[in-house]
């Protein structure tokens, strides 16, 4: 099944590399034209100058402008299209990439690490080589923030079946789902926050631009100009006058040219990436959508008391600044404030714009995000169509089932699945030797949890698992920076653990060797004393442990723990792993086998 979905996408790059080709050929020629109308156009209105005929003069300046203008939006719309395909085929590329080297040109969530989370830092949640990493599929800021939330928070199961649900139908439907994120591909590594830019240049006093004589001369200024150029047509002697009316617009632009260039030079920072966004909700708004919270996502983007949509306020608003863009031409910017005062037009629209739309404008980014966030859900589904969707318990005495339960972040050829589950016990005992496995048993239980609560797919036959508050004990390390050895990190560790499990009868602990800073008398009673203080407080959890006196603790509390262990075989002196989850404490330790292995021999005990 992933073969075929690698197939699909290495068609799909081939495909639009084609297209890609042919649409630079075209700009190319465009750009040419463009060039022989300034060359050519040039020289013929200089021509006609010296034949001092003014009828011609205005015929061939105003054929060059319309020319000129055809061209460059032309050339506008061409690269846009050609964005497009480059974005489009960014992703299918990435996609690929992704499947051979793990890389992902999106966020890999670095900025979300917290090394006092309850989890994130033992199970590779966010950063490099992280669950994060192969996961995100979002450009935006606030998206990125999302799916980290997903990963990193409690969430209800209400809205963990509706995510379900909802990535569901996103992985059904490819060429959607690629539309989306190609639109979309323009945020990507874009530092500023939109949202929060447009809410601060919202409140700003640039929107107290313009006046009512303003408004009402700058609607009428482009008939006022071709007015006077046709009555300077048929009455020479006042063949002065549209001279006189351009030049007082030129003057008049430049005068308030200040004030415009600090309105537009905040502006045209989000003008192309309003286009993005305008374009990625206009694909939620038209299509029909079964999922529920799809369809509660699709109601939010529309506007209460109009029949515009959020796209099309969105579309409004670049093309404004697009407009105003314009000015930065010189030659193009001085024709249009010529004849329309096209600064003024624009600025004052901009600010129309927003006295209709600000209230409904910044809440679709939210929506958006949520979007692109259940998109990277999607796309992990469509991606693994052979794992599983968990099912969400809603009793918290219901037990874990697992079967084939494998780790995501280990390819499949490498990956060695495990069943497992806690019907007949609360806390599971894993001894074994070094490199067994039982590490990575422990975060392929606690990383898989964490899918399951984020809505995604995960790689196993079946998985069942209640709503816990996971918290985990794993990679304990000093910290120089606050004079904290490895012991006091432990112990600061152990006793969030303790009180976590105190305060919340959902939680789920994830302990991997207890005490690792002391000596190993202390280390075993310390450990010993651990988790009877987890079974009192009725704990419910997984301890790995090299420390095979702590499986005693089976005997004396058989309904609450159960030993567990990973073991290898040695054939002809060498050591094989199955990395196979087994019943019972653990026989067989490998300690004095590795270190032989690097030259060191183990003096054997006496009897």
């Amino acid at each position: 099944m992933k073969d075929k979905i690698m197939d699909l996408y290495l068609s799909n790059k081939e495909q639009i590399e084609q297209e890609v080709k042919k649409l630079d050929r075209v700009i190319n020629k465009n750009s040419f034209y463009r060039l022989g109308v300034i060359i050519f156009g040039g020289a013929a209105l200089f021509y006609s100058f010296q034949l001092e005929n003014l009828v011609l003069v205005l015929i061939l300046f105003f054929a060059l402008i319309f020319i000129f203008a055809f061209l460059v939006n032309r050339q506008s719309k061409l690269e846009k299209i050609s964005d497009y395909q480059k974005a489009l085929l960014a992703v299918n590329v990435n996609e690929l990439t992704l499947a051979n080297t793990g890389v992902n040109i999106y966020d890999n969530g670095m900025h979300l690490e917290d090394g006092k989370h309850p989890y994130s830092s033992d199970l590779d949640i966010v950063g490099n080589h992280s669950l994060f990493e192969l996961l995100n599929r979002s450009t935006t800021k606030l998206s990125i923030a999302v799916l980290g939330s997903w990963l990193l928070n409690d969430a209800k199961r209400g809205e963990i079946l509706k995510r379900q649900e909802a990535a569901a139908e996103i992985a059904s439907d490819m060429r959607w789902s690629q539309d989306f994120q190609a639109k979309l591909l323009s945020n990507l590594n874009q530092k500023l926050d939109v949202k929060s830019f447009l809410a601060t240049y919202f409140e700003s006093g640039d929107f107290t631009f313009g006046s009512a004589f303003m408004r009402i001369y700058v609607k009428l200024a482009p008939f006022i100009f071709i007015g006077s150029v046709v009555l300077a047509v048929f009455v020479p002697s006042v063949a002065y006058l549209p001279v006189i009316i351009g030049l007082i617009h030129i003057l008049w632009s430049m005068f308030n040219g200040g004030k415009i260039s600090f309105f537009s030079s905040r502006i045209d920072k989000v003008g192309n990436l309003l286009d993005s966004y305008a374009a990625s909700m206009e694909l939620v708004e038209n299509r029909t959508w079964t999922a529920n919270r799809n369809q509660e996502l699709q109601e939010k983007l529309k506007i209460e008391g109009s029949s515009d949509s959020v796209s099309h306020a969105f579309k409004k608003l670049g093309k404004l600044i697009s407009n105003l863009d314009a000015r930065n031409n010189m030659m193009v910017g001085t024709v249009l404030n010529l004849i329309f005062l096209w600064d003024f037009k624009q600025v004052l629209a901009i600010v129309d714009w927003k006295a209709k739309y600000q209230a409904n404008i910044l809440e679709a980014f939210d929506t958006l995000a949520e979007v692109e966030a259940l998109v990277s859900l999607g796309t992990w589904k469509r991606n693994h169509a052979e794992w599983t969707t968990p099912i969400i318990l809603d009793h918290l005495e219901t037990p874990i089932e697992a079967v084939d339960l494998a780790h995501p972040l280990i390819a499949s050829d490498k990956s060695i699945a495990n069943t497992y589950t806690n019907a007949d016990h609360e806390i599971a005992l894993v001894t074994g030797s070094n490199m067994a496995g039982k590490s990575t048993f422990l975060r392929t239980v606690g990383i898989n949890a964490v899918l399951a609560y984020a809505g995604a797919v995960v790689p196993a036959s079946s998985f069942k698992i209640p709503m816990f508050h996971l918290i985990s004990y794993m990679r304990i390390k000093d910290n120089l920076n606050e004079s904290t050895s490895t012991f006091k990190a432990e112990l600061d560790r152990m006793k969030f653990i303790l009180e976590t499990v105190a305060q919340r009868n959902d939680s789920f602990f994830l302990i991997d060797e207890m005490l690792r800073g002391t000596n190993s008398v202390d280390k075993y009673l310390g450990s010993r004393a651990i988790i009877k203080k987890l079974i009192t407080e009725k704990g419910k959890g997984m301890v790995a442990t090299h420390d095979l006196q702590l499986s005693t603790l089976a005997d004396e509390y058989p309904q609450v723990v159960k030993n567990y262990h990973f073991d290898i075989q040695v054939i002809q002196g060498e050591m094989l792993f199955d990395y196979k989850l087994k019943i019972g404490e653990c026989k067989i330790f490998n300690a004095s086998m590795l270190l032989k292995g690097i030259g060191v021999d183990v003096e054997q005990g006496r009897n």
